[in-house]
Protein backbone atom coordinates (compact mmCIF):
# COMPACT_ATOMS: atom_id res chain seq x y z
CA UNK A 1 0.00 0.00 0.00
CA UNK A 2 2.73 2.24 0.99
CA UNK A 3 4.79 1.64 -1.98
CA UNK A 4 1.57 2.31 -4.75
CA UNK A 5 1.17 5.61 -2.82
CA UNK A 6 4.82 6.87 -3.16
CA UNK A 7 4.82 5.41 -6.72
CA UNK A 8 1.22 7.16 -8.30
CA UNK A 9 1.17 9.59 -5.85
CA UNK A 10 4.23 11.01 -5.10
CA UNK A 11 4.10 10.31 -1.24
CA UNK A 12 7.42 9.76 0.51
CA UNK A 13 6.61 7.02 2.46
CA UNK A 14 8.40 5.27 5.14
CA UNK A 15 7.86 2.08 7.32
CA UNK A 16 4.78 3.83 8.91
CA UNK A 17 3.67 5.33 6.06
CA UNK A 18 3.75 9.32 5.28
CA UNK A 19 4.60 12.25 6.82
CA UNK A 20 3.02 15.47 5.75
CA UNK A 21 4.74 18.67 6.67
CA UNK A 22 3.26 21.93 7.32
CA UNK A 23 3.40 25.38 8.68
CA UNK A 24 1.28 26.27 11.54
CA UNK A 25 -0.78 29.33 11.20
CA UNK A 26 -0.74 31.36 14.36
CA UNK A 27 3.23 31.20 13.67
CA UNK A 28 4.62 30.17 10.33
CA UNK A 29 7.75 29.67 11.49
CA UNK A 30 6.66 26.54 13.03
CA UNK A 31 6.02 23.21 11.68
CA UNK A 32 3.31 20.88 12.21
CA UNK A 33 3.51 17.22 11.23
CA UNK A 34 0.62 14.69 10.10
CA UNK A 35 1.04 10.91 10.14
CA UNK A 36 -1.05 8.83 7.51
CA UNK A 37 -0.54 5.39 8.18
CA UNK A 38 -2.49 2.20 6.47
CA UNK A 39 -2.53 -0.88 8.47
CA UNK A 40 -2.94 -4.25 6.95
CA UNK A 41 -6.61 -5.93 6.13
CA UNK A 42 -6.61 -8.12 9.33
CA UNK A 43 -5.02 -5.63 11.76
CA UNK A 44 -6.42 -5.33 15.59
CA UNK A 45 -4.75 -1.86 16.16
CA UNK A 46 -8.45 -0.72 15.38
CA UNK A 47 -10.04 -2.98 18.30
CA UNK A 48 -12.45 -2.50 19.94
CA UNK A 49 -13.70 -0.73 16.69
CA UNK A 50 -14.82 -3.01 14.40
CA UNK A 51 -13.79 -0.13 11.75
CA UNK A 52 -11.16 -1.14 9.63
CA UNK A 53 -9.87 2.96 10.04
CA UNK A 54 -8.99 5.23 12.50
CA UNK A 55 -8.65 8.97 12.74
CA UNK A 56 -6.28 10.45 14.58
CA UNK A 57 -6.40 14.04 15.62
CA UNK A 58 -4.06 16.59 17.09
CA UNK A 59 -4.82 18.15 20.65
CA UNK A 60 -3.05 20.98 22.58
CA UNK A 61 -3.46 20.05 26.47
CA UNK A 62 -4.40 15.83 26.63
CA UNK A 63 -4.57 15.64 29.87
CA UNK A 64 -7.59 18.01 30.23
CA UNK A 65 -9.20 17.03 27.25
CA UNK A 66 -9.70 13.13 28.60
CA UNK A 67 -10.31 14.49 32.12
CA UNK A 68 -13.51 16.36 30.66
CA UNK A 69 -14.30 13.28 28.21
CA UNK A 70 -14.14 11.25 31.41
CA UNK A 71 -16.98 13.50 32.96
CA UNK A 72 -18.77 13.53 29.66
CA UNK A 73 -19.18 9.32 29.22
CA UNK A 74 -16.42 8.98 26.61
CA UNK A 75 -15.25 5.72 26.31
CA UNK A 76 -11.05 6.10 26.74
CA UNK A 77 -9.79 3.25 25.57
CA UNK A 78 -6.32 2.78 27.23
CA UNK A 79 -4.04 5.29 29.50
CA UNK A 80 -2.72 8.13 28.43
CA UNK A 81 0.43 6.94 26.26
CA UNK A 82 4.05 9.39 26.91
CA UNK A 83 6.52 9.38 24.17
CA UNK A 84 9.44 12.00 23.01
CA UNK A 85 7.33 12.92 20.48
CA UNK A 86 3.75 13.91 21.81
CA UNK A 87 1.30 11.83 24.12
CA UNK A 88 -1.62 9.28 22.76
CA UNK A 89 -4.62 8.12 23.79
CA UNK A 90 -7.60 6.00 22.24
CA UNK A 91 -11.39 6.79 22.71
CA UNK A 92 -14.45 5.89 20.90
CA UNK A 93 -16.91 7.80 19.67
CA UNK A 94 -20.91 7.45 19.79
CA UNK A 95 -20.49 5.23 16.17
CA UNK A 96 -18.21 2.50 17.46
CA UNK A 97 -15.32 4.16 15.89
CA UNK A 98 -11.51 4.60 17.74
CA UNK A 99 -10.43 7.61 17.43
CA UNK A 100 -6.13 8.57 18.65
CA UNK A 101 -5.37 11.60 20.17
CA UNK A 102 -2.28 13.03 19.88
CA UNK A 103 -0.68 15.42 22.14
CA UNK A 104 2.12 15.88 19.60
CA UNK A 105 5.76 17.34 20.20
CA UNK A 106 6.57 18.65 16.99
CA UNK A 107 10.39 19.33 17.61
CA UNK A 108 11.19 15.89 18.81
CA UNK A 109 8.95 14.54 15.85
CA UNK A 110 11.17 16.09 13.41
CA UNK A 111 13.91 14.85 14.86
CA UNK A 112 13.11 11.63 14.83
CA UNK A 113 11.82 11.56 11.27
CA UNK A 114 15.58 12.35 10.42
CA UNK A 115 17.18 10.27 12.89
CA UNK A 116 15.44 7.55 10.66
CA UNK A 117 16.29 9.02 7.49
CA UNK A 118 12.74 9.77 6.64
CA UNK A 119 12.05 12.66 4.23
CA UNK A 120 8.27 14.48 4.44
CA UNK A 121 5.54 15.10 1.56
CA UNK A 122 5.27 18.88 1.72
Amino acid sequence: MREWYQTHLGLKTNDYGAVFEWRQGADSLKKGFTQWSPFGEKTKYFEPSTKDFMVNYRVADLEALVDELKKEGVTITDKIEVADYGKFVHIMDIEGNKIELWEPNDVAYEKLGKEMGSATTK
